[in-house]
């Protein structure tokens, strides 16, 4: 796949992005409704439009479509939600879960499915291409998008100015075998920071301009948003709440550090110290089966971690000022065992200026949320991306292209 390069193709594509972003915002549009809005002259737009109607991701609605008013009603452009589909997946620790949208920003469908941890990646992405194929009734097509949305666990580099962008190998191996199957450029993060950016646009935290994300599954990581922007930080490890130390006596942390957060608040974490204390419990369905049955070991294990997250959380609250906090991952399904000593934790430890002020709230997309901030990634029309960098693919032939739309 190759793309036109040069400033005045970029332009264009700036024009195409405009014009596709007033259509996905106010719906159905006459051409001089669009000029208005878009303030491009009408040689241009009337240009891009033709490219746009062509290419498939425009259609036209006839004069017989338009309400009944003087003269000829206006003909309108809208949309094409059968122009193609952007996809989104999130490779997960123990899981794949895949969504896809179509051209009007309409989900048109979801899927899961767990795997062992030490699935191979090629086999991770031969679970994903099945799971995309079985959106839509199998009829998915990239189309107009032409882009895959992925978030991957840990840390994931953005090249910086210095770096050998030559090189013959992307920065994760995902990215060449997605590549590879769906012959579309794949942009890739963190799949935390990703569910934080699916929950702000479409869950929980909709609207919200600053948001603290929390994730507690088999790892805990989170996102922020902060002054309306998704905040990413200094080579991608914004959001890595689950490396605050809470115990500097505590278990050793696959990080290379001592008493993480994770070592106490991760799946594995609470189900081990459960265990530990006479509980029986093989996974989170079965604790909360515990907690529900008012057994108090559980009750108090999960006592005591939230108020250990809470006490973290008030620390970052203190420092960034969010006016949401939403709690996703399994864990999160313990439900008022876990989410109650987490807000007593906050209303004692957050400043009492703005302790009142900070909503808590559960996430709502479920395992669909990585996913969701793929796509978002891909589409890049939120204001929540408007600081954050347009790619990269860094698949060889597209790494010129990718340094040209950096901002």
């Amino acid at each position: 796949m190759s793309h036109p390069r040069g400033p005045l193709a970029q332009l264009r594509r700036g024009h195409e992005e405009l014009v596709l972003g007033l259509l996905r915002k106010h719906g159905p549009l006459s051409r001089g409704e669009l000029g208005k809005l878009c303030q491009l002259s009408r040689t241009t737009l009337y240009d891009i439009l033709a490219g746009l109607v062509a290419g498939g991701a425009v259609v036209t609605t006839g004069p017989q479509d338009a309400p009944r008013g003087r003269g000829r009603p206006a003909e309108t452009l809208t949309l094409n939600p059968e122009a193609g589909q952007a996809i989104g997946i999130d490779f997960a620790r123990r899981a794949v879960h895949v969504a896809a949208v179509n051209l009007a920003h309409e989900i048109v469908g979801s899927a899961s499915e767990p795997h062992d941890a030490d699935l191979p990646w090629e086999r991770r992405v031969d679970l994903a291409e099945r799971l995309v194929g079985s959106l839509n009734d199998g009829g998915l097509r990239l189309g107009a998008l032409s882009a895959i949305g992925a978030g991957v666990v840990g840390p994931v580099g953005w090249p910086e100015p210095e770096d050998d962008l030559e090189a013959d190998e992307p920065a994760h191996p995902v990215q060449s075998l997605l590549r590879e199957r769906f012959g579309a450029p794949v942009l890739l993060d963190n799949n935390t920071r990703l569910a934080a950016l699916g929950e702000a646009i479409w869950g929980a935290a909709a609207g919200g301009r600053d948001v603290l994300y929390l994730r507690l599954s088999h790892g805990v990581g989170g996102g922020l948003v902060v002054g309306g922007a998704l905040h990413r930080g200094a080579y991608g490890l914004s959001g890595e709440f689950g490396h605050i130390t809470v115990d500097p006596d505590g278990a050793p942390c696959g990080c290379g550090g001592t008493g993480c957060l994770e070592t106490v608040a991760s799946i594995r974490a609470v189900l081990d110290a459960y265990r530990n204390a006479g509980g029986q419990a093989d996974d989170v369905p079965e604790l909360v089966k515990a907690i529900r049955a008012g057994d108090g070991t559980a009750l108090t294990l999960l006592k005591n971690v939230g108020g250990t997250v809470g006490g973290v959380l008030a620390a970052v609250c203190n420092a960034i000022g969010p006016s949401v906090i939403v709690i996703g991952g399994e864990l999160a399904e313990t439900g008022p065992a876990l989410i109650e000593p987490v807000e007593r934790a906050l209303r004692a430890q957050v400043m009492p200026v703005s302790r009142h002020r900070v909503s808590l709230r559960r996430a709502t997309l479920g395992e669909a949320a990585g996913a969701l901030g793929g796509i978002a990634l891909v589409l890049h029309e939120s204001p929540l991306l408007s600081r954050y960098p347009a790619g990269p693919d860094l698949a060889p032939d597209l790494l010129e292209d990718t340094k040209q739309r950096q901002p």
